[in-house]
């Protein structure tokens, strides 16, 4: 398992180390073949961290990482409470994502340096990040068409799209990670959602880490 920070001062000082290498340039990958959702699942300090590879809309691949937090929940530095079990998971892959879609911000954060970011950066692998809410910023609502999009503003710099996914229903946050611009996100985040609100890879990766804490409490429960 992949160690982080210990204390707040050490984590921000990452962030801070960290942030200059991301890439918002991209373009990032045009028709990727393979791309990873990734998500973890909690029981207080439990958690199980999944990424899963779909081809198409096909699991082809999955990973998924049982463990301890070992930072506490700090507002803006959640990213350390997800990175050493998704690391590990990453690392237990058969295949590699072209893509990596992260349940959460980019750009979109105080220090633009989210968990799509964080990860993109360490890997070197292409990232976005799709979030269910804004957690920082101000956004219009967008049209009530798929595709119809606003941008989410934080000092007066887009950070982002508040994108509608389907017809009428909640947008959703979509922020650069690394090595894609934010054409490129939002136009493969709508490649990701030809029928619900989240990604596809989102939706995989939620199914897959849930069950498994799910099991291992159950076996817990069972000795």
């Amino acid at each position: 398992m992949h160690t982080g920070p210990e204390t707040v001062e050490q984590a921000i000082a990452v962030q801070e180390s960290l942030r200059s290498q991301v890439d918002t340039a991209g373009p990032g990958p045009q028709q990727p073949r393979y791309v990873a959702g990734l998500d973890v699942a909690y029981a207080g300090d439990e958690f199980a961290a999944a990424v899963v590879v779909l081809d198409g809309l096909e699991v082809v691949d999955r990973a998924v990482v049982l463990g301890r937090t070992a930072f506490p929940y700090v507002p803006g530095l959640f990213a350390f409470r997800e990175v050493p079990g998704l690391l590990t998971a990453l690392e237990r892959l058969r295949t590699t994502p072209e893509l990596l879609v992260c349940d959460g911000q980019g750009l979109a954060h105080p220090r633009r340096f989210g968990l799509a970011c964080h990860l993109g950066v360490v890997t070197g692998l292409p990232s976005v990040g799709v979030a269910k809410t804004a957690f920082v910023g101000t956004w219009q609502e967008p049209g009530p068409r798929r595709g119809d999009a606003s941008e989410l503003l934080l000092d007066g710099e887009v950070v982002g799209k508040a994108l509608r996914t389907q017809n009428k229903t909640k947008p959703v946050f979509v922020s650069v990670g690394h090595r894609v611009d934010l054409a490129t996100a939002v136009a493969r985040v709508l490649d990701l959602t030809p029928r619900y609100r989240l990604p596809e890879t989102t939706r995989a990766a939620d199914r897959v880490c849930r069950q498994a804490l799910k099991d291992s409490q159950d076996e817990e429960t069972a000795r």
